[in-house]
This record gives C-alpha cells, sequence and structure tokens, in this order.
C-alpha cells in the first residue's frame, strides 16, 4: 500500500517536532539532564531562592539552608548551562559574582513554585499518609538465621 505525499510530509513533521520537542522517556534525551538539574533537591531550592531577585553565592548559601558551597556551585553551574541562571561577575576586590534567573529560568521556576507551594500546603495530608504506613523491614536489617533439624 503507497503512502500520499501528503502523508509522508506529515510523518516527517511529526518525527522533526518529536525531536526537536524531546522525550523523557528517551534513555539517551538531553530532556533527562535537564529534568535532573530542575527537580533535584538544591535545583528546586535555588531557582525559588532566586524568584525572590539577583543573590549573591554567600547569600544563597545562607538561605538555602543545607547546601554545601560544593553542591551549590554545582547546581548554579548546572542551571546556568540550561540557560536557567545568569551568572555575573563584577570586577572588584573582592570578587564579587551575582546570580539571577534569565526570562528561561523564570518560567521554569514559576513552574517548580507551584509544586514547592503545593507541598507546603499539603504536608499535614502528606505526613498523616506516611503515619498510615505499616513500618518497612530495613534492607540492612539482619536476617533470621534457620535452624534445621540438627538445630544448626
Amino acid at each position: 500500500m503507497a503512502t500520499s505525499p501528503r502523508t509522508r510530509h506529515l510523518s516527517k513533521a511529526m518525527a522533526k517536532w518529536a525531536e526537536q520537542r524531546g522525550d523523557v522517556y528517551a534513555p539517551a534525551c538531553q530532556s533527562r539532564g535537564v529534568l535532573e538539574h530542575v527537580t533535584s533537591r538544591w535545583g528546586v531550592l535555588v531557582l525559588v531562592a532566586l524568584l525572590d531577585g539577583t543573590h549573591r553565592f554567600s547569600e544563597l548559601r545562607r538561605k538555602v539552608v543545607g547546601v554545601s558551597e560544593k553542591m551549590l556551585a554545582q547546581t548554579l553551574h548546572a542551571l546556568e548551562e540550561d540557560g536557567f541562571v545568569l551568572r555575573e561577575v563584577h570586577p572588584v576586590i573582592p570578587p564579587h559574582v551575582d546570580y539571577t534567573l534569565t526570562p528561561l529560568g523564570q518560567e521554569v521556576a514559576g513552574h517548580v513554585e507551584v509544586l514547592v507551594d503545593w507541598i507546603e500546603e499539603s504536608l499535614p495530608r502528606i505526613l498523616e499518609a506516611r503515619a498510615k504506613q505499616p513500618p518497612r523491614k530495613s534492607a540492612s536489617a539482619p536476617k533470621a538465621r534457620r535452624v534445621t533439624a540438627s538445630g544448626r
């Protein structure tokens, strides 16, 4: 059965659109790396923190309590590479570096903020659901020893 030129054109256009759009379910798709950067614990917190405006590294470190300097630097670098964060170095002594969201960063941070707000508002229900769960056996807990008929 032959396909019409119109059908072939539509198929090519759809394939090109799918390639440009990304597919997080495809193991080699670059969107997985972006998803990891945006949804990591520190990525989420940095994006939401930067919604308040420009921050210096030390300000971000104080605001995102618990993040190490190394993890904050890695997170900022990844978000900068993805086009979400703008790093501006001022030529002064001591060095002064500002971090701010790009328009693309503001867009993604807005989506992440909705999730953060939902989690904060839903926390009582989440904790209630957790409390109802039976305790799980730890994978590292020692296993009971089987005793054979001989007592060993």
